[in-house]
């Protein structure tokens, strides 16, 4: 799983949603199936912004068949089902230090 920080240097919504996009495409091309997207989630008590249009352009994308889906941090553990047929398919991915934390600054994508 390929690690990809969109929050490392505080961009504007736009500019992290083109890096997702860029992530992507890079992603396809060097045929990595799972990205690890880390997007903050707002701790500081204001923002959050880039979460939430991560997320939505993620569920774009995934219902555009553009992507295969995406597991947000808050149901990246073992008791989810999506996440718990990854796991099964891949067990190297139960070594994660995310998974069972409910960590709301991530997403998984599955290309």
């Amino acid at each position: 799983m390929k690690e990809v920080n969109l929050k490392s240097d505080m961009p504007s919504v736009q500019e992290a949603l083109q890096r997702l996009e860029r992530e992507i495409a890079v992603a396809r091309k060097e045929k990595i199936l799972l990205l690890k997207v880390i997007h903050g989630y707002g701790s500081s008590g204001v923002g959050g912004d880039i979460r939430l249009a991560v997320q939505r352009r993620l569920c774009e994308l995934a219902g555009a068949g553009q992507i295969w889906g995406c597991i947000f941090g808050e149901k990246w553990g073992k008791s989810d089902e999506v996440t718990w047929r990854l796991l099964q398919k891949q067990p190297e991915l139960k070594n994660d230090p995310h998974l069972g934390r409910q960590n709301r600054g991530i997403t998984i994508v599955v290309l």
